[in-house]
């Protein structure tokens, strides 16, 4: 039933506007913003949803990987 459709991940922040700043700014994505939410756009044709959630708590993993070379240099 689910084999040929394109899944997307996605999860939540206590603030948008902060979210927004950070990954369109900081890190330079793409985003796009309906219903208030984000849409990170990342190479790979895989969208991701970042959504609002009032009583948000911080993953205690990692949610968003990011391939880098050189760790120290890009943090």
């Amino acid at each position: 039933m689910f084999e040929n459709t394109k899944a997307f991940s996605g999860f939540s922040v206590d603030d948008i506007d902060a979210a927004r700043r950070f990954y369109g700014e900081v890190l330079g994505l793409r985003i796009s913003e309906a219903n208030g939410m984000l849409t990170l756009h990342i190479a790979g044709d895989r969208d991701t949803l970042v959504c609002p959630k009032k009583d948000h708590v911080p993953a205690t993993f990692t949610i968003l990987n990011f391939p880098v070379e050189d760790v120290e240099a890009a943090s």
